[in-house]
């Protein structure tokens, strides 16, 4: 099975970047072939690094959807020319040596697998975020288990997901993408793995750190139900959301934000709609997250 790497970066993290590149060459079994995607930014001094190391320069910043998706398709058409992509955090280091090979297992075992969401660690600490584990009961992040979504920045995913569902949604930007991909994905039949065994170091971050956080996360929301949810489920889950956002307490400038993107996703273009099939619906209640928090 032919292994590639996607990773995205704004390029104010060379030396994190060389130290992730040397962890993927450091994997067992056959080479990962890797591309590196600058977001607006020159991708230099890799050189000599990686073999066969391929870098895409953007004249733009083109999101992170948007930017892995210009990687997918530096491995030809929907990524045709490898079977499985990773991708990886440019702050981010692969711990063992044996993750790749790991990943080859995994698929070739389960015909049926599309994604695998590996687990994120604090390189000091060791402590994994509860936001990092992708599935509601996530106080035990050591317990690998079927989920309904993934992390957009450790994981990998078969290539043959792509070409039946297609790729990121770009106009995404930033927030949520994973979960579009993996609605769609699920809805076609895949499944997805969360894997405690694979573990990309990562340093603890919040989200909020982004100033478009709370606007693109509520925004995007919206998109997520707009494009993804059977009608009568699209108020549902909305309304679940307005109200954890009301009960975390936010401050008033990042609750005028969010609002402002809750509306944005009311009345700016989605994308296409795609509904899922209300067995899909099912099926992701009983992998123990109903579509609706």
């Amino acid at each position: 099975m032919r292994l590639g790497a996607v990773i995205i970066t704004m390029g104010n993290r060379p030396d994190e970047l060389k130290a992730l590149l040397d962890s993927v060459a450091r994997q067992e079994g056959d080479p990962v072939e890797v591309v590196v995607v600058g977001q607006g930014v020159p991708v230099t001094g890799l050189e000599g690094l990686l073999p066969g190391l391929r870098t895409v320069e953007l004249p733009e910043n083109l999101g992170i959807p948007g930017g892995r998706n210009v990687g997918i398709e530096a491995f030809g058409p929907g990524g045709g020319e490898v079977d499985a992509l990773l991708f990886l955090d440019d702050d981010g280091l692969l711990e063992r040596t044996d993750t790749a090979e790991l990943c080859r297992q995994a698929f070739a075992e389960d015909p049926e697998l599309g994604i695998v969401s590996f687990r994120i660690a604090d390189p000091e600490s060791g402590e994994t975020q509860r936001r990092h584990v992708p599935r509601l009961r996530a106080s035990d992040p050591m317990r690998s288990s079927r989920v309904t979504t993934f992390l957009g920045g450790a994981n990998a995913v078969r290539t043959s997901v792509f070409k039946q569902v297609g790729a990121l949604p770009a106009e995404f930007f930033y927030a949520h993408e994973e979960t579009d991909l993996a609605w769609r994905a699920l809805d076609a039949g895949w499944l997805i793995d969360y894997r405690a065994d694979m573990v990309l170091r990562h340093p603890t971050t919040a989200p909020s750190r982004h100033a478009v956080y709370h606007r693109m996360v509520a925004r995007n929301r919206v998109w997520l139900a707009r494009r993804n949810l059977p009608v009568p489920l699209v108020p549902v889950y909305l309304g679940v959301w307005l109200l954890l956002t009301l009960l975390r307490r936010p401050s008033v400038p990042a609750l005028k934000a969010w609002f402002g993107g809750f509306k944005e996703g009311w009345t700016t273009p989605c994308g296409p709609r795609r509904p899922m099939k209300w067995r899909t619906v099912w099926r992701l209640t009983r992998l123990g997250r109903p579509p609706v928090i």
